[in-house]
């Protein structure tokens, strides 16, 4: 699905990229089966300048959430959101149409890459 989250349509499972650890059911917002770290994002954006105007995010108005593999570590995802503001649920996969379209020949899996078969 990206560079760092692969989607298991066997076992209906996200799953880390790097270590193939199960997140979450694919049903669900992989971001929950994550670890997440909420960055102060002045760690990230440090100030440029002195003073009340320094260019850096002020963290009352926006933070950073880090989503990491909780076997391997590797960072999966990051996202800048308003304090208080719900994770984004970016990806939503429609996992019975998926399989119902492997199972008529709509699509193939090969080399662990999904494919329209020529």
């Amino acid at each position: 699905m990206t560079e760092n989250l692969d989607l298991d349509l066997a076992d209906e499972m996200w799953r880390c990229n790097r270590c193939d650890h199960p997140l979450i059911s694919a049903r669900e917002n992989y971001k929950k089966g994550c670890l997440i770290y909420n960055r102060d994002p002045r760690e990230i954006h440090p100030p440029l300048i002195e003073g009340e105007y320094t260019f850096a995010p002020d963290p009352a108005w926006i933070r950073i959430v880090e989503f990491y593999c909780p076997n391997c570590a590797q960072q999966i995802e990051t996202e800048y959101l308003p304090p208080g503001h719900p994770l984004t649920h970016d990806i939503e996969v429609d996992v019975d149409s998926l399989k119902g379209r492997l199972e008529r020949g709509e699509l193939a899996i090969r080399d662990g890459h999904l494919e329209v078969p020529a």
